[in-house]
């Protein structure tokens, strides 16, 4: 699974093979959840965004043609759901913070949740312009041409927005927040399982 060809895996999604799938949301999670959380800066409507996203995906999956990568295909299909409920909602909804710090000694887990909350907060005021395009370039290191196949973008309009967007953050930050990027709008253990299973759940609903 891990080394399977795009292709491969998209053929069997196509065929029906709900395990590949829920190995796919497994794989691709963080990255796509991250997706929705910069356009639409709200955990829970993220979240159903996500899942919406995935059903699309899944039964749209006969016409990955393999031109990019699947990772990018997901982005763009998650970014466009994103979008559109951005574009429904009248005004901007309160964010909610999930604290996940409980894994940390008390100390730690204080200091982290705090630092983490700071950049979220940070990325969020971004402009709408260029808080996307800064997670996927920075926080999931997508590369240039990756990210403006998946927002649709010139790769210019990607390379400008980056640098403004990064060069607004570290002002705000500074330095010492980079080793706070891998955990930043974590999306794993707990919160994994329960996406990947409601998505299932609504795959095999009748």
């Amino acid at each position: 699974m891990q080394t399977a060809p795009d292709a491969e895996l998209a053929r069997r999604v196509a065929g029906g093979d709900h395990a590949v799938f829920a190995q796919l949301m497994r794989r691709y999670n963080r990255l796509l959840y991250r997706t929705a959380r910069a356009i639409l800066k709200d955990d829970a409507e993220a979240e159903d965004a996500l899942q919406d996203a995935y059903l699309l995906a899944f039964r749209a999956m006969a016409n990955f043609r393999g031109e990019a990568r699947l990772s990018t295909w997901l982005v763009r299909i998650v970014a466009n759901e994103a979008l559109g409920r951005l574009r429904k909602r009248a005004r901007a909804a309160e964010v909610t913070y999930l604290d996940e710090s409980a894994r940390d000694e008390p100390e730690r887990a204080a200091l982290r949740t705090e630092v983490l909350r700071l950049l979220e907060s940070k990325v969020d005021r971004l402009p709408d312009a260029f808080r996307a395009v800064f997670v996927l370039r920075a926080l999931e290191e997508m590369s240039v041409e990756e990210t403006a196949a998946a927002l649709e973008i010139p790769e210019a309009t990607v390379r400008s927005r980056y640098f403004r967007a990064k060069s607004l953050v570290r002002e705000a930050l500074a330095s010492e927040i980079d080793a706070a990027f891998d955990d930043t709008f974590a999306f794993d253990g707990e919160r994994c399982d329960r996406m990947v299973a409601a998505v299932m759940a609504r795959l095999e609903a009748p």
